[in-house]
């Protein structure tokens, strides 16, 4: 059976500080007043999702080099372009330019992705 890596302090550092926020913003949805306990919600909800997400990639990505993985990894990188590519089509005017910036940093990312797959040999 193939040993696995122990996490860095750096990982471990970044799971407790999301649970740690998401904790704090959650007692603050609970004791501040209503707008303010909103916004706390919505930060604690955040956190928790962040802390969901990371803890996936650590898990799946075992040892050093996490973003460089990521980087290289075509299948998330086309993945991240197919919905940036949809959410310029279904919104108004408004954000539409945010999405198609998305879009333009997702098709980059993309290009980046095959390129390094295929100078690699991988």
């Amino acid at each position: 059976m193939d040993e696995r890596p122990t996490w860095s302090r750096r990982r471990h550092r970044t799971l407790a500080g999301l649970a740690v926020g998401a904790a704090a913003f959650m007692v603050g949805a609970l004791a501040l007043p209503d707008q303010y306990g909103v916004t706390s919600a919505f930060l604690a909800a955040l956190c928790g999702f962040l802390l969901v997400a990371a803890t996936v990639v650590f898990v799946a990505v075992p040892g050093p080099d996490t973003l460089g993985t990521l980087l290289r990894t075509v299948p998330l990188a086309g993945a991240v372009l197919v919905v940036a590519v949809l959410l310029v089509l279904s919104t108004d005017d408004t954000v539409r330019r945010l999405w198609l910036l998305a879009a333009v940093a997702a098709a980059g990312w993309t290009a980046f992705a095959v390129w390094e797959g295929r100078r690699s040999g991988g």
